[in-house]
């Protein structure tokens, strides 16, 4: 059973993210991280580059497979999880923790988030 903690928002592509305004953290759900399994690597967007909510910001490759990450909102990343390049494997044993991807500064009012009911509704955990 996957866990889903409560002060999170989700996306349909298993992408978490802390808040909805300001600065807020990316990652991926603990659901996406049992299904890929063992993560070898990450590609991440630049700091300072632009992301778009639904678009292709960057990709996560297991030992079975490359998955691409999607950002979860529209802004500008401020910051990324630096210890994932020598580390990428805190996707798996620190998901919502240590395993955070990157920090995006939201524009505008992000739309079609899930609430953690929701989340577990479409993953069944």
């Amino acid at each position: 059973m996957s866990s889903v903690p409560e002060d999170l928002r989700y996306t349909q592509e298993h992408e978490w993210l802390a808040g909805t305004s300001g600065v807020t953290r990316v990652g991926i759900t603990d659901f996406a991280q049992e299904a890929l399994g063992d993560i070898v690597y990450v590609q991440l967007p630049a700091v300072g580059s632009k992301v778009s909510a639904g678009a292709v910001c960057g990709e996560v490759e297991s030992t079975k497979s490359v998955s691409e990450i999607y950002a979860p909102i529209t802004g500008s990343v401020t910051a990324i999880n630096e210890r994932l390049s020598a580390q990428p494997e805190l996707i798996n044993s620190e998901p919502y923790e240590g395993g955070w991807l990157f920090e995006v500064e939201i524009e505008g009012s992000p739309t079609g988030l899930l609430s953690p009911a929701e989340y577990r509704a479409a993953t069944n955990s």
